[in-house]
């Protein structure tokens, strides 16, 4: 059975790392497993979606509309943007943070009102302001890890192989922190 997931957020937000420790702890286990990256005008803060496709043999790359068992969400309105893709069973984690696109900061559109508790009528929502969670920690560079943390209680793999994956894939002088921020999440999901 080929397991579907989702990373979704803005440019600069972590979407790549995560999907590189994503990637590594789906092989590390014996996976098949294919990674996609789309970036949008990632370097202005636009959208950055990565799929993660693991199981015994994966063909593609890419997760269908209606077929992720997880999506990953480092921003509120990329939710939105993507929530039409989990399955019906499929768990949306969303960090609660809110970062305005271009055409909001220059008045062309409205940031929509709302946007948790819509999903959480539709979808079956974990969320954590984890900006909030990293800064407590000194390093807000690492709410990403918050997430994944999140995530992680709802896949297959122990809490000791994400770390592990973790420590194969962060900057050395980053392991420690990142440890604490990956627990942070998985303990306060």
């Amino acid at each position: 059975m080929t397991k579907n997931i989702m990373i979704v957020g803005v440019g600069g937000q972590g979407t790549l790392l995560t999907s590189r420790i994503l990637g590594g702890i789906t092989r590390d286990a014996g996976y098949d497993v294919k990674l996609s990256e789309v970036h949008g005008m990632a370097q202005r803060g636009g959208s950055v979606v990565t799929f993660v496709r693991y199981g015994e043999a994966v063909a593609e790359p890419i997760v269908e509309a209606g077929c992720a068992d997880v999506l990953i969400a480092f921003e509120k309105l990329e939710a939105l943007r993507y929530a039409h893709f989990l399955k019906e069973d499929g768990v949306l984690i969303l960090n609660e943070q809110r970062m305005e696109p271009i055409t909001v900061l220059t008045g062309a559109a409205a940031y929509p009102e709302h946007i948790v508790e819509d999903l959480e009528k539709e979808y079956t929502v974990f969320k954590m302001d984890a900006m909030e969670e990293a800064k407590k920690l000194g390093n807000a560079k690492v709410f990403n890890i918050i997430v994944l943390g999140m995530a992680a209680r709802h896949m297959d793999f122990s809490k000791e192989a994400w770390l592990s994956a973790i420590e194969k894939t962060v900057p050395p002088k980053t392991v420690e922190i990142n440890r604490t921020a990956f627990l942070k999440g998985y303990e306060g999901a």
